[in-house]
């Protein structure tokens, strides 16, 4: 009895302990988010501050150091729910990749209604290596079926959207969502499906909330990138 009451909390403690330092992990990814974005979105750096002008420049480097604490918090969760996945196994660096590239791209379109073709093929190039790499260590190399499925799958639903009269999706969202595809394929079908849909109810949410806050009108573009990243990363925590 009290050797197991001494391994109980040591083999309790390890996971809590993974799952901590990958939101550890995801606050510093997180906190250069604003940085990297600007990188895509033509946002000038600050100048330096001349004699007298102290207060706006301390106000711009205070927002700046806002949105790094927002962003560190919002990928400290992510990364964290990722952690505590069960469903992932040994493909979590492939979902921790895009989760990372993801921030970014939520980030640029949120400022300029863009997904930049780089990052998006820098996310591609990470949910491949990873899940490849979760392959080898599996030893089912047939697993790889799904996530390409998956992926072709979300680019020709999406695709099919993008093309319909009055359709507001762009061809960046097409491709991001032929990219969650492939670690929603991984999970499974029912994932794969709730990646595909949840990101509409999210965005039809946002849309009325903003509508009732009038902080947008009916012909207002708003970005879905963002909502097709939420909503991937919440069918991921159900799968």
């Amino acid at each position: 009895m009290p050797t197991t009451g001494v391994l109980v909390p040591a083999l309790t403690s390890r996971p809590t302990v993974g799952v901590l330092v990958l939101a550890l992990t995801g606050a510093v990814t997180g906190a250069f988010v604003p940085w990297l974005a600007g990188r895509f979105t033509g946002v000038p750096r600050p100048v330096p501050a001349r004699v007298g002008s102290g207060r706006p420049v301390a106000g711009r480097r205070g927002a700046a150091r806002g949105r790094a604490v927002a962003w560190a918090a919002v990928a400290a969760v992510v990364f964290g729910g990722l952690a505590v996945t069960p469903g992932v196994g040994p493909a979590l660096p492939a979902f921790l990749a895009v989760a990372a590239v993801g921030l970014v791209l939520a980030a640029v379109d949120l400022a300029c209604l863009r997904l930049p073709d780089p990052l998006v093929g820098l996310a591609v190039l990470g949910a491949a290596a990873g899940l490849v790499a979760a392959v080898a260590v599996d030893g089912r190399p047939g697993r790889l079926v799904a996530p390409l499925a998956g992926a072709g799958l979300s680019f020709l639903g999406y695709a099919l959207l993008a093309l319909l009269p009055g359709s507001r999706l762009g061809f960046g969202d097409v491709k991001l969502a032929a990219v969650l595809g492939l670690p929603l394929g991984w999970l499974g079908w029912p994932a794969l499906l709730t990646g595909l849909v949840l990101p509409h109810v999210l965005h039809g949410l946002a849309v009325l909330g903003l509508l009732a806050a009038r902080r947008a009108h009916r012909d207002t573009l708003l970005p879905l990138g963002p909502a097709l990243l939420a909503g991937a990363w919440l069918a991921t925590l159900t799968a």
